[in-house]
């Protein structure tokens, strides 16, 4: 299990020490104070970008250069020499860029990327041996992996395949020219997203850089309809400040929470010997839940970085109010909420699951949830506990699929029953998603079979048995590739 660092060693990073003191007095590692004080900074800096280097003030290339050397700077100060490892990858993936074939741009960046990611992930394990006493510098690099090969295939989209083969959103998305170096350096070091994601598009970073992100999203409201002689100029103050108040109730949750629920109470000889069986997934439920804050904290203030800086921006909700929650990670709301195992994942981090859609899900020719849960490991790390809780999650979505589509159907007639069938589902999801994912913060194998043992490893047995007694039905199976514009302009012709 992974090792807390001992007091005496929080203080080591490969990035910078000036805040020593504060980590000291805090009694918070120093690689997490660096980590706050550049996301604090990035906001400031994002409020100033949006102001005084808006499109209107300045050139689209002192725009990129300014969030490029800003975000080079961030990096250099959190992570230091390991640093280099992203600057790196990211010069092999542009020389990749700019000399590769276009049938196959995609191809080699993707496994040079992930090659390169999975390198960095395995050296760490076996450097630290799960401790963790310096900087984790793994987090910018997989942001940066997405990126790439986001960019990559929309590339490939864009010039190496027609415009009739692609999908409605592959063709929006797709990329007509190579990007210059400044762009490409500014798409993947940004100093909004650099540091803790998320992952977007380069077309639309591209349009917020140039002034036209906004606009884009605006045109497709009627505003003459709505009484407007022009464009209204929407602010991401108020979206902001929301955000904000909720990264600060999650930091707050995070510091009592989780400190009072730490993980290894999962591997304690209460736990796993003298606790009942319905103690354990009670107290297992509770210590996942204490674990999440950190990551609604993380997320939510990097969302707000962006939206400070004037990106984000997605459009107009069906009340007429303006949304900014184009790069949101996640919705606490329906992940508190969820009532099946798919709308959990669909609301967890957002961006990663749109990038293992679209890089895997829509595009491999067979076995697409089993690869895109693979691939879902291998990009967090090597660690086992990442597959125990990934190749646990095949099993459990499609038992989940299947008692949906078998079930579901039967209590919809009335209200009641409905209510009382969401209760059972909201119940039954929250303590399978805290059973899946539990060796994912684990992430050894000792400690992961020891808890897996204690819970008699009861929803691996009950999915088994529903994927082999209650399949799903022909019917209910969803249409996986999206439909190519090929296709649908030949049933507007038919």
């Amino acid at each position: 299990m992974a090792a807390e660092p001992q007091d005496s060693l929080s203080y080591r990073t490969t990035g910078s020490t000036c805040l020593h003191p504060l980590s000291q007095l805090l009694g918070i590692p120093l690689d997490q104070v660096n980590f706050v004080a550049c996301q604090l900074f990035a906001l400031f800096a994002a409020f100033w970008f949006r102001l005084y280097l808006s499109p209107g003030k300045a050139s689209p290339e002192v725009r990129h250069a300014f969030a490029t050397v800003f975000g080079i700077s961030f990096v250099i100060f959190c992570f230091g020499w390991y640093s280099i490892h992203l600057f790196v990858l990211v010069l092999m993936c542009y020389g990749i860029m700019i000399t590769a074939s276009i049938s196959n741009i995609h191809r080699y960046s993707f496994f040079v990327a992930m090659g390169y990611l999975t390198i960095c992930h395995i050296s760490r394990i076996y450097i630290f041996h799960y401790g963790i006493l310096t900087t984790d510098f793994s987090g910018p690099l997989m942001i940066v992996t997405q990126k790439i090969t986001t960019l990559a295939f929309q590339v490939h989209d864009g010039l190496g395949r027609r415009t009739e083969d692609l999908s409605a959103e592959q063709h929006r998305l797709a990329i007509k020219a190579k990007p210059s170096l400044l762009e490409y350096s500014s798409y993947l070091l940004n100093f909004m997203s650099v540091i803790a994601g998320p992952c977007n598009n380069f077309k639309e970073y591209v349009a917020f850089i140039e002034g036209r992100h906004t606009h884009m999203k605006l045109l497709e409201v009627n505003w003459k309809q709505k009484g407007f002689h022009s464009l209204p100029d929407p602010s991401p103050t108020g979206a902001v400040i929301h955000k904000l108040c909720l990264a600060s109730v999650s930091l707050l949750l995070f510091l009592t929470l989780t400190k009072t629920f730490p993980v290894t109470c999962l591997v304690d000889d209460w736990f796993a010997h003298e606790a009942n069986f319905l103690t354990r997934l009670c107290y297992l439920y509770v210590v996942m839940q204490a674990s999440k804050p950190k990551y609604y904290f993380a997320w939510t203030l990097a969302d707000a970085v962006n939206n400070a800086a004037g990106f984000g921006f997605s459009g107009v909700d069906k009340n007429g109010n303006f949304s900014w929650d184009l790069l949101s990670n996640l919705n606490i709301w329906k992940i508190e909420t969820a009532t099946s195992f798919k709308m959990y994942v669909e609301n967890w981090n957002i961006q990663t699951a749109t990038w293992l859609k679209r890089v895997c899900y829509e595009r491999v020719p067979w076995h697409p949830t089993a690869l895109t849960f693979i691939l879902s490991a291998l990009w967090h790390g090597v660690y086992p506990g990442y597959y125990f809780t990934f190749l646990t999650g095949i099993l459990v979505t499609l038992a989940a699929r299947a008692v949906r589509n078998n079930c579901r159907h039967y209590f919809l007639s009335s209200n009641a029953p409905k209510v009382a069938y969401d209760a059972v589902t909201w119940a039954v999801t929250q303590l399978a998603v805290s059973y899946t994912v539990a060796p994912f913060v684990l992430l050894a194998v000792e400690p992961t079979i020891s808890l897996y043992k204690s819970m008699y490893f009861y929803l691996h047995i009950i999915s088994l048995l529903i994927i082999l007694f209650l399949p799903i039905k022909p019917q209910a199976h969803i249409q996986r590739r999206p439909q190519t514009l090929n296709s649908v302009n030949k049933k507007k012709t038919d």
